[in-house]
């Protein structure tokens, strides 16, 4: 029997790149919830996710008040059926063919899959501070902390939903509640594996809610 995937989109003013990221993980991912939360957008994003949800075939939050990625990502993780619950930038939608490869990562005994830009493989084309930067951040944060894990900012993944039953997500901040999600995940002994990603160009994602 297939395991039912989530995946938790978080958008404000994605509207260049909503539909082909629900496209792209469609095609990509055979038993699939889409859990969208928006934190009101104003540029024809909403009016897109309403045109694609005719059918009701995904979960939609329409948020008016509040405006902040880790809680958007929390309140979507309510909305959530799914044996396997990820994230996905919504303006990373060439990312989606990596989902098989990682639901074939929590098959073969792993809790938590990790997209990294810091293992071999991976790689970082932003401009040269925002990529030196965020490669010594995650040093800092892996000497501090004493984990083996590398892109503790990426914050690209999927889980095994039983790692909820021991760690929780904090629902305030940007890429901080992330980080630490991962620390507790990594005391808890859950077994987490890295795959590698590129971070795409600057000019790319400008308006990315992914950490840095």
């Amino acid at each position: 029997m297939s395991s039912k995937t989530s995946v938790i989109l978080c958008t404000y003013n994605e509207a260049g790149h909503v539909e082909n990221t629900i496209l792209e993980l469609e095609k990509n991912i055979s038993d699939l919830e889409i859990v969208v939360v928006d934190d009101s957008s104003t540029d024809g994003t909403i009016e897109i996710l309403k045109k694609l949800n005719k059918q009701n075939k995904y979960k939609i939050v329409f948020r008016k008040k509040s405006r902040s990625l880790a809680s958007a990502f929390v309140r979507g993780l309510t909305e959530t059926t799914g044996d396997y619950i990820g994230w996905l930038d919504t303006n990373m939608s060439e990312l989606a063919p990596k989902f098989p490869e990682m639901i074939n990562g929590l098959k073969s005994n792993n809790d938590l899959i990790l997209m990294s830009r810091f293992i071999e493989g991976g790689g970082d084309k932003r401009i040269f501070i925002r990529a030196f930067c965020s490669k010594y951040f995650n040093i800092l944060c892996r000497s501090i902390l004493r984990t083996p894990i590398k892109d503790l900012t990426s914050s690209i993944f999927l889980m095994k939903r039983i790692i909820l039953d021991e760690v929780t997500f904090l629902g305030y901040g940007h890429g901080e509640f992330f980080l630490e999600f991962l620390y507790n995940v990594n005391q808890k002994d859950f077994k987490v594996k890295e795959i590698p990603y590129t971070q795409k160009k600057d000019a790319d994602i400008s308006n990315s809610k992914s950490s840095p």
